[in-house]
């Protein structure tokens, strides 16, 4: 089995990657420039008003330990859902079943064994993430905490 290509993004690459898909909603053939297959930890897609509008009646709200799974590598169609695990997104995006799908020559179980090495790999890019966004977050609530100086 080959190897997943899935790559991390944040809100702003996302909101990229549908507004480039709704602009060209029309269009007979449509060309994605931004092809792949992302992951947009801490997300979930909704259809409630409440959430941050990314286009027409589709939201994305924040949600802890959950995922949606962008799929553009066919270059003409954005494909997403929303996961709750990492691993069933990185599923979904190679073999472009669900979990409890049956139709398959293989079991979520069989591959999850088989890449858990790269499924590892994803998840310690993650935490890095989570790490960095935390350290930004301390670093500039230290510079707003910090007393002036008068002259």
């Amino acid at each position: 089995m080959s190897e997943i290509h899935a790559q991390l993004i944040n809100i702003k690459q996302a909101h990229a990657l549908l507004k480039e898909q709704h602009s060209q909603a029309n269009e007979f053939f449509p060309e994605l420039t931004l092809t792949g297959q992302y992951i947009l930890p801490d997300y979930r897609l909704t259809r409630k008003r409440e959430a941050f509008k990314i286009r027409k009646h589709t939201f994305l709200k924040k949600h802890f330990k959950s995922y949606v799974a962008f799929d553009s590598e066919n270059g003409q169609t954005l494909w997403m859902h929303n996961f709750s695990s990492l691993t069933q997104a990185l599923f979904w995006l190679q073999t472009g079943l669900k979990p409890g799908d049956t139709d398959s020559q293989f079991s979520f179980k069989e591959w999850h064994e088989n890449h858990a090495e790269e499924i590892e790999s994803y998840k310690e890019q993650l935490r890095a993430l989570h790490k960095d966004t935390v350290a930004q977050k301390k670093a500039s609530e230290s510079r707003a905490h910090k007393p002036k100086k008068h002259a």
